[in-house]
């Protein structure tokens, strides 16, 4: 028998960068309604962190080779808005399950924009760091 193992509407059939975009963009959807500033920021997924060089090609000097992080914020540039990045595999590394990778999805989330709001994470969302 060829064919997909499950049909496209059934959750099986959808890839694990598909289920943590859906994280991130559900973690971004329920930030947006407490701080409506942020429907102008772009948030994106990306497998890993880049290592590079002074001043990288978007202004981040890349990755230092210490500590991986799990996420960055990118301040707009010309026509480019803001820009909230989140790294997929050190975060499934870190996290066993679903619940715990979810939980994880949303702390970077809020500390991305507690970073671009000039704030704390309490203060982004009340309930960061207590679940």
């Amino acid at each position: 028998m060829r064919g997909p193992i499950a049909p496209p509407q059934v959750p099986l059939s959808v890839s694990r960068a598909e289920s943590f975009l859906d994280l991130v963009q559900e973690s971004a959807e329920r930030l947006e309604r407490r701080w409506p500033q942020l429907s102008g920021v772009d948030f994106a997924v990306l497998e890993v962190p880049t290592v590079s060089g002074p001043g990288g090609p978007d202004g981040w000097d890349g990755w230092d080779g210490e500590s991986v992080p799990l996420g960055r914020f990118i301040a707009a540039r010309g026509d480019s808005p803001d820009r909230i990045v989140i790294y997929r595999r050190p975060v499934e590394i870190r996290a066993k399950t679903r619940d715990e990778r979810a939980l994880l999805v949303h702390e970077v989330v809020v500390e991305q924009v507690a970073e671009l709001l000039g704030l704390a994470p309490e203060l982004v969302d009340p309930r960061y760091g207590q679940d």
